[in-house]
């Protein structure tokens, strides 16, 4: 039997429908002889261990139990997902080859093969590489199988990326957590992760920056003119750079009053030169998942794991649009031709839409269709399956109109203006004068009030000449203060995770983080912002998203390698140089259980300060009191233990504390530090 193995069962039924594979099981499709069966994960159906899944002695939080690596990794099948998990194995054990059709990246290859590896697959493996799931593409991809041996690498750098995100999260959040604790900390646990601690940093970074922010007072001067035939604009003195700072801004307001009194006294300008510049603008791409998410943040005010879950159910429920997990806002180009189709399909469902079918150019093929820029998954779009909006709730109504929108843009005449720069001469003063002119709404019409602001230079410049003579009416010269930045909300944190390249100095790692979008992926950010959310790490006001004392805490804390976002940028090279084959698995991970060892020894000399948190003293001695857990109960004891041996109840706790039974702090450390030398 020949099994193609997908990544989740709507990708299992495209391909199936492709092969002829109709007839339905438990889990799986056949074709009529059964010598094909295409069957699914549901992402990934089986998790690394628990630390107490290796050693029950793991399950108790101690400096003595760190750090944690595994001498043999271990995967469990989801309890949630284990019966999909046994319908899999056993379709595995009964194949003769398999070819793997999950995603076509590192993570799509893992989930298949860490399947067959606990299977013990020893048949042929081949790879189905698609990049879009219409049937012309997979019928492409069919023809053209690769061997397994060829992406083999791919599953060893997602078993990189899974072990030592597992290392740095288990020690690191214990680590942190217990350092804590010693000092009093009952919060709780100071969870530490190689992407959620950069973009914590981010978020604690931008909300210091605002503030500390000192506002500096600075000063423009706006002059208005008029023709001979009495048309107005408006244009600002440019002042000379020695009267600028590093910023660019005139902090001289004696200087800049004395040029307004000038401008007044000579009351004309001259036109020196006049430039006008039509630039056309081609509509923006389709949507990737961020950038629905940051739109919709923007727009609606919705939440970005909310609009993932609405974006989900527009795909699954609904049919109403494609895959919307991607990070791709491109599309095949083989899809052109269906264009038509669905084009059709958005203006049968909304009858709205029919005021633009004329100004629709259906063989207009825009950027959007490039295969060089398609990833595993193509930008998200309507499909042209029967869609009923009557059935969608209000939320969903309005992301399936976003889509639809951003798709009928590709098809719009461009949006077309004149920039215009005037620069006009007052004595020994150069003035300028800034005018867009919109020529062409084009595509610009399908967003009408849902566009970003526009510049303060949307003013309309008359027809101007060299040389020609414009009256000063009125001169005024502004006093101006600086603005500290934005806090984040979801959108704007989501895009800054995905641009984190900004956030780093090195040129190389830059680069690095351009190549790999930034921190986390299109799947996991926004569960990864709600996460440190439900963490007590963020808290949202309105739209903005704020660190809480803990988030200060932690990263005051930690080194500056687990929140530099420059440590996933050196972290994905590594990989990418496993997935190349110019690293193995074994080199990379040697090298990661020396880094937990070294960074964990140096974070412990560095300990931790608890700020503003709140912790209980001991009434005895002063020293913090740890919330000690127990056989007999949970109590409270000194610190300063054996020195100090104050203790209390737990009032939480159902039984009596008795005498501790932990061991002296100072001596876990000291055990601690000689484990890991």
């Amino acid at each position: 039997m020949k099994l193609f193995l997908c990544e989740k069962p709507s990708q299992g039924n495209d391909i199936a429908k492709v092969l002829g594979a109709g007839t339905r099981a438990n889990g799986c499709l056949f074709t009529a002889d059964k010598q094909i069966c295409v069957t699914w994960g549901i992402g990934h159906l089986v998790e690394q261990f628990q630390p107490e899944e290796y050693d029950p002695a793991f399950k108790r939080w101690s400096f003595e139990t760190l750090p944690i690596i595994p001498s043999q990794w271990k995967l469990s099948p989801k309890k949630e997902t284990k019966k999909q998990y046994n319908v899999v194995m056993s379709l595995i054990k009964k194949a003769n080859s398999v070819i793997i059709s999950t995603d076509a990246d590192r993570e799509g290859e893992m989930i298949a093969r860490e399947l067959l590896d606990i299977a013990g697959f020893k048949g042929q493996i081949f790879r189905l590489w698609l990049s879009a799931l219409d049937d012309e593409s997979i019928r492409k991809a069919l023809s053209a199988l690769k061997s397994g041996k060829e992406t083999e690498s791919l599953y060893y750098a997602g078993i990189g990326r899974s072990r030592s995100d597992w290392l740095i999260g288990m020690n690191f959040s214990r680590l942190f957590t217990l350092l804590a604790q010693q000092q009093g900390y009952q919060g709780s646990p100071l969870s530490v992760g190689r992407v959620q601690s950069p973009t914590l940093a981010m978020v604690v970074n931008r909300d210091r920056e605002i503030a500390n922010f000192i506002p500096k007072s600075h000063f423009v001067l706006i002059t208005q003119l008029q023709t001979q035939q009495n048309q107005t604009f408006l244009a600002k003195y440019v002042v000379p750079e020695n009267y600028l700072d590093a910023d660019e801004l005139c902090l001289n307001e004696p200087y800049i009053q004395q040029v307004n009194r000038d401008i007044q006294n000579i009351g004309t300008a001259i036109v020196k030169t006049v430039e006008t510049k039509r630039e056309k603008n081609v509509p923006p791409l389709l949507f990737a998942l961020s950038d629905l998410q940051s739109e919709c943040n923007r727009l609606f005010g919705m939440g970005a794991q909310q609009v993932l879950d609405i974006a989900q159910a527009l795909y699954e429920k609904h049919k109403a649009t494609t895959y919307p997990r991607t990070d791709c806002g491109y599309l095949p180009e083989s899809q052109f031709k269906d264009a038509p189709k669905v084009l059709s399909t958005i203006i049968k469902v909304n009858s709205n839409w029919q005021k633009i079918l004329p100004n629709l150019n259906v063989i207009q093929k825009s950027r959007a269709w490039n295969d060089k820029k398609i990833t595993a998954h193509h930008g998200i779009i309507p499909t042209m399956g029967n869609v009923d909006l009557s059935v969608m709730n209000d939320d969903e109504l309005k992301i399936y109109d976003l889509i639809c929108r951003r798709y009928l843009a590709q098809f719009l005449p461009y949006f077309e203006v004149d920039k215009t720069l005037v620069q006009l001469q007052c004595g020994r003063h150069i003035l300028q004068a800034r005018g867009n002119l919109i020529i062409a709404n084009g595509w610009k019409a399908l967003f009408g009030n849902m566009k970003e602001s526009e510049a303060d230079d949307n003013q309309g410049i008359p027809s101007l000449s060299k040389n020609q003579n414009c009256q000063i009416i009125l001169s005024e010269v502004k006093a101006l203060k600086t603005t500290p930045p934005a806090h984040y909300t979801e959108g704007t944190l989501l895009s800054a995770m995905k641009n984190a390249a900004r956030f780093v100095t090195d040129e190389r790692l830059k680069q690095r983080l351009r190549e790999t979008e930034g921190l986390g992926t299109e799947a996991t950010r926004a569960g990864l912002i709600q996460g440190l959310i439900d963490k007590n790490f963020l808290k949202k006001k309105g739209k903005k998203i704020l660190a809480t004392e803990q988030a200060n805490v932690l990263i005051d804390s930690l080194p500056d390698l687990l929140k530099n976002p420059g440590l996933t940028a050196l972290w994905e090279q590594a990989l990418n140089q496993i997935a190349e084959g110019s690293m193995t698995l074994a080199d990379f991970m040697k090298k990661q259980e020396n880094f937990i060892r070294m960074l964990m020894n140096n974070c412990l000399k560095q300990g931790i300060n608890l700020g503003k948190i709140e912790i209980r003293k001991c009434p005895l001695c002063g020293k913090p009191m740890r919330k000690i857990q127990h056989t007999k109960g949970t109590f409270w004891g000194c610190s300063g233990y054996p020195e100090c041996q104050h203790k209390e109840a737990d009032k939480k706790s159902v039984s009596k504390a008795k005498k501790s039974s932990s061991a002296n702090v100072t001596q876990q450390i000291a055990n601690l530090r000689s484990l890991i030398k």
